[in-house]
């Protein structure tokens, strides 16, 4: 008997703050019941509408930026890795990006398993764009669910979609008993008040000053009468216009002397706080202003749970309120709000009957009810595909590449580190304490511990996160604003200013030690201590530093997204590179400099990055542009790489024409190549990149000029570089922590198990 044992569910999602956000947790919640082993087996994609994202719970296990097409393609490409049976989509034309929501067709067109997509909105006079996009989805979905019938005329009669793929799915509501609640009528000091209450995101189309104006009315006969709403502005409204909505409902208030008989709960509540909200509510009102509204999830709570319910008539009230379970009044029309609202607070009797008919109807709105006929249409919808011939993802170039992908194992950085921090050398595998420590390395060994607590998150591992990070913290000098670098092995200074590209270097491992923190206090000490650094990097002048600087700046406003500073210094040190190049290159040489020296590709990289992000189209293409031409004057004839050496350069007047091998080469330069090659994956989606990728971490692994493996799998460790005369066999902090994040990246941008001793944890 055919089960849907994986399902991946794309959606806004909690604490995300929106209607749809609420609908796709409670139906992860709802699913997880029938769904073995659910945490890893159904999980949750999320559409992000910031920057930073959101602090998500685990079942989100991959994120989309929704303005960045790259971001939908990689998201199917995770989805069809982890092989899901059944994928459901939610979809509202505003929580996608471009046109209409349009790119989410990125999405649909590379999922590899059939499709259930749930309609938010039904418009009855879409734009040909709209329609379009309906029609597209009905084309890539098994079955289209609509919450309301009359959305489900609407798909046949207006988008000209069959029938057969629509499919009525009430809206969910929790299951609660039919009782009032009076405690939170106490604890908000109104137990003698007739509550009349609203609730959900702010927003002029609510029709909120609607009810306002009837109020005046309503104290007239019922003195004891409040207004209660409940919930914050929609964030989208504060960010067009701040909070002049609310401001503006304020001063409606003022104005109609009614401020002792309405109470705003400017909050956004969890489930059971929301229940015993409607629960202690004597009359819930929707007083909306268009009727092409074809789904409410408040109304569908409200009547569920047995509320009294009055509405304005838009559509899905019409049919939810039918056979006595409401009371609907014209759009814009406070007298008739008036009228009513006072006829049943009069009426208990009346108001009764109602409540028992919506709490009756909703037995059918129930969560676990919803959730089962979820898992019998994903029965059908695999059914219906089970021998339709789908492109396997067997086939697909990246299945190749993962399966290239060895084990992880810190072994060899937990032997470099001391209670100190680790050590910069090593005598073939064991520490060589004559040179003693840098902050270069402790601040790439930070990035390993935290990237690597936030793919597994192992425990285990926030000791050497906070055995890096207190090196740092020593590192620091408050009294300049500047990192030293060389402390010996007694720990002393070596010198009271350390390197520009050291200093950069911090900035980069305390940016991703503070988008990967395990906990608030190491995320609060990584804050400080990249605050207190970032003053002294706009007076610098190594390019190098400027993108170290620019890499850590992109991951801490992954987190802090709103911080204008920190924003404005990313534009400032990455036009800097970008003018740089401008007169630096040329058509045959795309270098900023005239020499090509060490840890070249993080120029593009940061480049890539902020042309993305603050945006700026040419720099995003400078960026894409110069990490292909390092590529390719780093590819030997037969396709391996080929890193420029250390020994010698590449030069200007030599352009590397000739592809000859140079010596030393070093895996700072390879692990540079794959963390450009992962962003440039991040942000074109294109294949190639992946592969780009494969080929660079190939190199580590005896795909180089020597053909000699320099990695240590049983230890992971990684030897220092290729020279003339072959491998040089010892294992550094530098060459170990480069191999590390190179294997890695790889992991995080094909969203893959981190292997571990043959053992396996999904991120």
């Amino acid at each position: 008997m055919l089960k849907t044992k994986k399902i991946a569910v794309i959606g806004n999602y909690y604490p995300r703050q929106c209607g749809i956000a609420t609908f796709t947790t409670d139906l992860c919640d709802a699913l997880s019941k029938h769904i073995p082993d659910a945490d890893e087996n159904l999980i949750a994609v999320a559409m992000d509408d910031i920057p930073e994202g959101y602090a998500y719970p685990e079942r989100v296990k991959f994120q989309i930026r929704a303005h960045l097409q790259p971001d939908y393609v990689r998201a199917a490409e995770f989805i069809n890795f982890h092989k899901f049976d059944v994928a459901i989509l939610q979809h509202e034309f505003g929580i996608y990006g471009g046109k209409n929501g349009a790119h989410v067709m990125r999405l649909i067109q590379n999922l590899r398993m059939p499709i259930i997509t749930v309609l938010h909105t039904v418009l009855n006079k879409p734009s040909a764009g709209q329609r379009i996009i309906i029609q597209e989805l009905a084309k890539h979905s098994e079955f289209l669910v609509v919450m309301a019938h009359h959305a489900k005329t609407l798909l046949q009669d207006v988008y000209e979609i069959d029938e057969n793929k629509i499919v009525f799915i009430p809206h969910g509501i929790p299951d609660v008993p039919f009782k009032r609640a009076d405690s939170l009528r106490k604890k908000l000091g109104i137990e003698d008040k007739k509550i009349l209450l609203t609730f959900g995101l702010l927003s002029p189309g609510k029709g909120l000053e609607t009810m306002l104006d009837a109020m005046p009315g309503i104290i007239a006969e019922h003195p004891e009468a409040l207004y209660l709403i409940l919930g914050k502005t929609h964030p989208h409204i504060i960010g067009e216009a701040g909070d002049s909505y609310r401001q503006a409902l304020y001063q409606q208030v003022r104005r109609l002397k009614i401020d002792k008989h309405v109470l705003f709960e400017n909050s956004f509540v969890d489930l059971d706080t929301l229940t015993q909200y409607i629960r202690s509510a004597d009359i819930y009102v929707t007083p909306y202003v268009s009727e092409d509204q074809i789904v409410s999830g408040t109304l569908a709570y409200a009547v569920g749970i047995g509320a009294v319910t009055v509405s304005t008539p838009y559509w899905y009230a019409k049919e939810l309120l039918a056979d006595g379970r409401g009371r609907l009044v014209p759009f814009a029309d406070s007298e008739a709000l008036t009228r009513e609202i006072n006829h049943l607070l009069s009426h208990t009797d009346v108001a009764l009957v109602m409540r028992k008919k919506g709490y009756q109807h909703g037995r059918s709105m129930i969560w676990s009810k919803v959730a089962e006929d979820y898992i019998e249409h994903a029965v059908q919808a695999m059914k219906r595909t089970i021998d339709r011939p789908i492109f396997q993802y067997a086939e697909r170039p990246d299945v190749r590449i993962i399966k290239e992908l060895p084990d992880f194992n810190l072994q060899h950085m937990q032997v470099m580190t001391d209670d100190t921090g680790i050590l910069q050398h090593a005598k073939y595998s064991i520490p060589d304490r004559t040179h003693g420590y840098c902050v270069d390395d402790n601040a790439r060994a930070l990035i390993v511990a935290s990237q690597y607590y936030w793919l597994r998150k192992e425990k285990s591992v926030i000791p050497l996160i906070q055995t890096y990070l207190s090196f740092l913290l020593y590192s620091f000098n408050p009294e300049n604003g500047r990192f030293r670098n060389f402390m010996s092995y007694d720990r002393r200074w070596l010198e009271k200013v350390g390197s520009e590209d050291s200093h950069g270097r911090s900035l980069w491992g305390l940016g991703i030690a503070i988008q990967y923190a395990p906990n608030d206090a190491i995320r609060d000490m990584a804050v400080s201590l990249f605050l207190g650094g970032l003053k002294a990097v706009e007076t610098f002048t190594s390019p190098r530093a400027w993108a170290f600087a620019s890499v850590g700046l992109h991951a801490y406003l992954s987190r802090f997204g709103g911080d204008a500073n920190a924003r404005r210094v990313r534009t400032q040190l990455s036009e800097k590179l970008v003018a740089l190049f401008k007169n630096g290159s040329m058509d045959d040489w795309q270098w900023c400099e005239d020499v090509v020296t060490y840890a070249n590709a993080k120029l593009p990289h940061a480049l890539i990055l902020a042309g993305q992000w603050i945006p700026d189209a040419k720099m995003y293409k400078k960026g894409i542009d110069v990490l292909r031409w390092l590529l390719d004057i780093q590819t030997a004839d037969d396709g391996h790489l080929s890193i420029i050496g250390n020994a010698n350069w590449c030069k200007k007047e030599d352009k590397k024409g000739d592809k000859t091998p140079t010596f030393d080469q070093q895996p700072l330069e390879a692990m540079s190549l794959i963390d450009a090659c992962a962003e440039a994956y991040r942000a074109t989606g294109d294949m190639k990149w992946l592969e780009e990728g494969q080929r660079c971490l190939g190199w580590f692994m005896g795909r180089n000029d020597l053909n000699k493996q320099i990695c240590v799998l049983n230890t992971g460790g990684c030897c220092d570089g290729l020279e003339a005369t072959g491998v040089n066999a010892n294992q550094g902090a530098e060459s170990t922590l480069s191999w590390l994040i190179s294997l890695l990246t790889m992991y995080e941008i094909l969203g893959q198990k981190v292997l571990v001793n043959n053992e396996t944890t999904m991120h």
